[in-house]
């Protein structure tokens, strides 16, 4: 299985001269290239309407190939004084920019045919210059020295070696984020360990004030981002008051920029440190499969759902359950996880999100609401859920606090 390896390194000033002259040299031969394939498509489809379907089809067919965009927006455009300066730069990342095109566009299709799973993708955006860039080096323009790694027309830069590289990459990719970091990034080959996890099974449910309440007793609470985001708030305030392409207004968005990056490397740390400890210790790890795309569209708890990394969660954990050779399950989205006894399998039905401690009348245990959740969601993703005939609907449950005003 592929694994990235990231690390940061720190640039001279001629290597940042030669860096932002790779970064735009990709930038605009990606640019050209989608300006081209915008403009033969739509000449296409026009000429193609009165056909009705199959004129579509042939339309999307007439989309130049990479072979042939990598002719155009750089073989040839080399050779006019207006992209004359592309030779400045090494040939490598220039075909992977047009190749990177390519696989947008095939993204699109795909999703637009309903071939590709998950939320629909958008048609390909030109590059802008205050986004990050980045450029890609495939094997043939970096080769790794002692304590550093060379790049074409660049030179030797020594990044931060925080961890050794496991095997030797298959490509390097050159990332400079909006607060001005610079990042390489490798892709490696790697064979999957087993650990020796002690626990058979554990059911996760994912909350806004806990992230995750486990169900072996535990919960993890997420870092507080209240005061970064209290000031990045203030920073975007700022932002709108300013001059457009002032240097001021530069200055304020990079500030928003580190804010941003602060929030996301701490919760992206902690995630990982908690994603590791639960696929080490538990061979199977079971999650629901929550519509987070549909639940942030609530305004009020669109923040903390973000700020949480429900998504991200899952993600590690199913990549790290690969990895160290564990199970990863995700159970249905309409289960009603938090709607049964987790001992008798009463089911009481919907519950108020105030409601925090259920008494069942069924079995007549206690349960904290989210405790009682990833119970269920452990049975239900381990197959041994209670049968739902064998319960009684004759009693109504009610929360603890009703029991004891009674």
């Amino acid at each position: 299985m592929k694994a990235r390896y990231q690390y940061r390194f720190y640039p001279t000033d001629q290597q940042q001269q030669s860096l932002a002259r790779l970064f735009g040299c990709v930038r605009v031969v990606y640019n050209d290239a989608l300006a081209i394939c915008k403009q033969s498509v739509s000449v296409s489809v026009s000429e193609a309407r009165p056909l009705g379907l199959a004129g579509e089809r042939t339309a999307r067919a007439k989309k130049p190939k990479s072979a042939e965009l990598q002719k155009i927006v750089i073989t040839q455009a080399k050779k006019t004084e207006e992209r004359a300066w592309l030779s400045e730069v090494s040939n490598i990342p220039l075909q992977q920019s047009v190749a990177d095109l390519e696989i947008a566009f095939k993204n699109f299709f795909d999703s637009c045919k309903g071939k590709r799973k998950g939320r629909k993708v958008g048609y390909p955006k030109f590059k802008k210059r205050n986004n990050s860039q980045s450029a890609r080096f495939r094997i043939g323009g970096f080769s790794i020295k002692k304590d550093g790694v060379y790049l074409a027309k660049i030179g030797v830069v020594k990044p931060v070696w925080s961890r050794d590289l496991p095997t030797s990459p298959s490509s390097v990719t050159l990332i400079k984020d909006c607060a001005n970091r610079y990042f390489l990034s490798f892709v490696v080959e790697v064979e999957p360990v087993q650990a020796n996890a002690k626990n058979q099974s554990i059911g996760i449910d994912l909350g806004i004030k806990t992230l995750a309440v486990m169900s072996n007793g535990e919960k993890a609470f997420s870092p507080c981002y209240k005061r970064l985001d209290r000031k990045m708030r203030k920073f975007q305030r700022k932002l709108a008051r300013q001059q457009r392409d002032s240097n001021r207004r530069h200055k304020t968005r990079i500030q928003i920029a580190k804010l941003h990056n602060q929030i996301a490397d701490t919760r992206q740390d902690f995630l990982h440190k908690l994603s590791t400890k639960v696929v080490s210790e538990n061979q199977t790890i079971v999650l629901e499969d929550l519509n987070v795309s549909g639940m942030v569209k609530n305004r009020k708890l669109s923040r903390a759902i973000s700020q949480q990394g429900w998504r991200e969660f899952r993600v590690l954990v199913e990549a790290k359950s690969e990895k160290y050779g564990g199970k990863f399950v995700a159970i249905n989205r309409w289960e009603p996880t938090s709607q049964a006894c987790s001992d008798c399998g009463y089911k009481w039905g919907k519950i108020d999100l105030s409601v925090r401690s259920i008494l069942c009348l069924g079995c007549g245990s206690e349960h904290d609401r989210d405790e009682n959740a990833s119970a269920n969601i452990e049975k239900v993703g381990t197959g041994h859920r209670h049968d739902s005939k064998c319960t009684s609907r004759q009693s109504k449950t009610t929360s603890v606090a009703l029991v004891n005003e009674a």
